[in-house]
This record gives structure tokens, C-alpha cells and sequence, in this order.
């Protein structure tokens, strides 16, 4: 599997690297994987199953052979679009709580490394680097302040329609990233051998074009 190339991109919420990994991989060619969703897909596939999230067995095996697929910016679960269903509030607690399950973590660790395929992946969340794919050939943590990360979700979901305040989403950034990097499982840290990429002014073609640089500059091209 080493002779695969992947792209490794992780940080906290909302510092744009879902959006830089998918243009990075469609640029290369690339498979794309969104593992945060994978969480959400096995709440939801969970719920649709109506197996219960305290059922640590059933759960890991529904993650172990999620039917799922990203494909130009939609999420596809057994064929049906679920792009908007895993953003909602019930699945998001759904995903959280399935997160907490050492077998559902350890089945989808599985699952994750499965989407190394030729001629090759491009891999966003939080533990990527560190975790799931260590031998990475490139690797890419990208952060920016709280402050601009909660601007740009606050841009979304007024977009979106939804009322949102600034400064709550600040502390939620704020108190999201402490979680996250204080946990003991997979902390958010960057992997000794990453580009540390700050994006808070830096636009996201620009972010773009550092990791494809960054990526062929390893490759020694």
C-alpha cells in the first residue's frame, strides 16, 4: 500500500480543509476522503438501521462496511445523497456519541485506510498524519486564528439562513479546539514532518496551490 501516494491535510473546524483537500485531489486526480463525515454517516446509517448507539458491536459493524462515497462536494451513502441529512443536529449527537466507542473508532480506522487507492488519496480530518496515514509522503496541518475560523462558519450559516452570534462561535472554537487536542485518543496535533499552513489570510485557491507546491517539492518534482 506505501507505493500509493497520500496527501494528508488536518486541523480544527473550519480552517478550510475540507474545502482545500477536495480541490487538491480533484487537481492531482485523486480520491478524496472526508473522515469526519465517516462519524456522521455511521450515526446516521445507525439510526436508518435502527440499531442503537449504545450497541457498540452492531455499530462498528455498520462502519466497518459503510457503502460510502464523496463525489464533488456530496456525500453519498448506498447510493442515496446525504450531503444535507449527516449536518443535522440529531446526527451530529449521533456522531459523538458513536466517536466515544473504541470499536467504532478501530472500525473505521480500517475503513479509512481502505480509501487508499491508485493513483492515489487525498485525506482530510484531525488525525490523518498522526494516526491513519503516518507514512504519508506529504503532509499538511492547517489552522488559523478562532476568531477568523468563526467568521467563516458564521458566513455559512447565514448563507444558509440560520441565525448564528460571532462571539458564541468563538467560544465554541475555542472550547472545540481544547477538546480536541486535549483527548486522549488521536489528539489534533501536527505531525512532526507536516507543513504547518495558517490560513487565516490566506484565501483558499492560495492554500490550494501551497499544498500542491508543497506536495511536488517532496515528490522532487
Amino acid at each position: 500500500m506505501s507505493a500509493i501516494p497520500v496527501i494528508t491535510i488536518d486541523g480544527p473546524s473550519a480552517s478550510g480543509k475540507g474545502t482545500v483537500a477536495e480541490r487538491v485531489a480533484r487537481a492531482m486526480g485523486f480520491h478524496f476522503l472526508d473522515s469526519g463525515a465517516l462519524y456522521r454517516l455511521t450515526a446516521l446509517s445507525a439510526m436508518k438501521s435502527g440499531v442503537a448507539f449504545t450497541d457498540e458491536a452492531a455499530v462498528a459493524n455498520l462502519a466497518a462496511a459503510l457503502p460510502a462515497r464523496f463525489d464533488a462536494g456530496r456525500v453519498w451513502l448506498a447510493g442515496e445523497d446525504v450531503t444535507d441529512a449527516i449536518r443535522a443536529e440529531a446526527v451530529g449527537e449521533g456522531a459523538s456519541k458513536v466517536a466515544a466507542l473504541p470499536a467504532v473508532r478501530a472500525a473505521l480506522l480500517e475503513r479509512q485506510r481502505a480509501y487508499r487507492q491508485l493513483p492515489g488519496l487525498v485525506a482530510d480530518g484531525r488525525d490523518m498524519g498522526t494516526v491513519i496515514f503516518p507514512d504519508a509522503g506529504t503532509k499538511v496541518f492547517l489552522t488559523a486564528s478562532a476568531e477568523a475560523r468563526a467568521e467563516r462558519r458564521y458566513k455559512q450559516l447565514i448563507e444558509k439562513g440560520n441565525s448564528a452570534s460571532l462571539s458564541a462561535l468563538v467560544a465554541d472554537m475555542q472550547a472545540r479546539d481544547a477538546r480536541d487536542t486535549a483527548r486522549a485518543v488521536a489528539p489534533l496535533r501536527p505531525a512532526p514532518d507536516a507543513l504547518l499552513l495558517d490560513t487565516t489570510h490566506l484565501g483558499i485557491e492560495a492554500a490550494v496551490q501551497a499544498v500542491l507546491k508543497y506536495h511536488r517539492k517532496r515528490q522532487g518534482n
